[in-house]
């Protein structure tokens, strides 16, 4: 069984814990003419010993500026941005048709067409947040989106994950990697889509991927776990918006 989103991030921070940050080993950080990052003049490599090259002038100032701001250690949590490049260098480059292919199966079932059949106050909440999403869904990928009420599996049309991999298919490196990585931290392909597209805004996509817990946290309230986690996860989605702005630039 694979691990839950609150179970990944409890298994980041133990082994953040656990494990001894690296020492800042290294003076000056400059950007290359070829918008590479250089430690004292060297350039940074990838977790698979790509060269930490970026799309643009601004990302490329934006993560020399999380390397220049560690101290005395390497903290990567406190550098997303770089994370998020690593990951678009590496991953979307080497597995590009993996992570395209999950993208797709992520719009085979898509949180957005899964809804309650009760109780009423939740469906309503579900309606207002994601009818928007399934209606533009419908008119971007000119095809019938499936929505189903409680546990039964709708299976969506071949020709509606057909346009979903056309559009994923579309994207640049960069934005596969925004698009992907978004769709696992909503549980929507289509409203990641929606957002990108600047049809919906972070705080309607952030609401409308956390409909059963907002109802949740409304009716019980929120431990301080719990809110730690939510916490980390409002952060991780932040400063994916802040590099997908930057890979507009």
């Amino acid at each position: 069984m694979s691990e839950s989103e609150d179970e990944r991030l409890q298994r980041i921070v133990t082994e953040r814990l656990e494990r001894p940050l690296p020492r800042r080993f290294y003076k000056e950080v400059s950007v290359s003419p070829v918008l590479s990052i250089l430690l004292d003049g060297r350039p940074v490599k990838t977790p698979l010993k790509a060269a930490l090259q970026l799309p643009n002038a601004r990302l490329a100032e934006a993560v020399a500026a999380e390397w220049r701001a560690q101290d005395t250690h390497i903290d990567a949590v406190r550098m997303p941005l770089t994370k998020l490049a690593n990951t678009a260098i590496d991953r979307a480059t080497q597995e590009r048709v993996t992570v395209i292919d999950e993208i797709v199966a992520y719009a085979g079932n898509d949180l957005v067409c899964y809804w309650a059949d009760g109780p009423p106050d939740l469906v309503a909440r579900q309606r207002q947040h994601w009818q928007p999403v399934v209606d533009w869904a419908q008119q971007k990928f000119s095809a019938d989106i499936k929505t189903a009420s409680g546990i039964r599996h709708v299976p969506q049309l071949p020709e509606m994950l057909e346009a979903v991999r056309r559009h994923a298919e579309a994207q640049d490196n960069w934005q596969l990697t925004a698009l992907f990585l978004l769709t696992t931290k909503t549980g929507s392909m289509l409203l990641s889509a929606m957002q990108m597209a600047g049809a919906a805004s972070p705080d309607d996509a952030w609401a409308a991927a956390h409909v059963d817990e907002d109802y949740q946290i409304a009716n019980w309230g929120l431990d301080w776990e719990a809110e730690q986690r939510r916490t980390s996860r409002r952060n991780e989605f932040n400063g994916l918006m802040t590099f997908l702005e930057l890979i507009r630039a």
